[in-house]
């Protein structure tokens, strides 16, 4: 069992940074593919990037590469979404998520975090 929890959203103007923490408790954590995801009112989820159990691979939508980096940290159990040049269509509730198949797929990870949202003002 993983339980994980997401900080770091908030209101930032376009063009901003913000930094997206995902807490996970449980002792597996190091054994998890690790992603982010989000939702935007009114539209399905999508993918935004993974990262390998290692932290040695990672894979990103084509429309954050450059602009967004998926990392973690195993000993302190967190994985973190750094995102820059934020864009008013970056508006959403972003969620973590942990799975053993590194996938762009959510049906794919078993765990999910409750979201945090950002909004990007233009």
């Amino acid at each position: 069992q993983v339980q994980l929890v997401e900080s770091g959203g908030g209101l930032v103007q376009a063009g901003g940074s913000l930094r997206l923490s995902c807490a996970a408790s449980g002792r597996s954590f190091s054994t998890y593919t690790m992603a982010w995801f989000r939702q935007a009112p009114g539209k399905e989820r999508e993918f935004v990037a993974a990262i390998s159990w290692s932290g040695g691979s990672t894979y990103s939508a084509d429309s954050e590469k450059g602009r967004f980096t998926i990392s973690r940290d195993n000993a302190k159990n967190t994985v973190y979404l750094q995102m820059n040049s934020l864009k008013p269509e970056d508006t959403a509730v972003y969620f973590c998520a942990a799975g053993i198949v590194r996938s762009r797929y959510g049906d794919q990870y078993n765990y999910w975090g409750q979201g945090t949202q950002v909004t990007v003002s233009s």
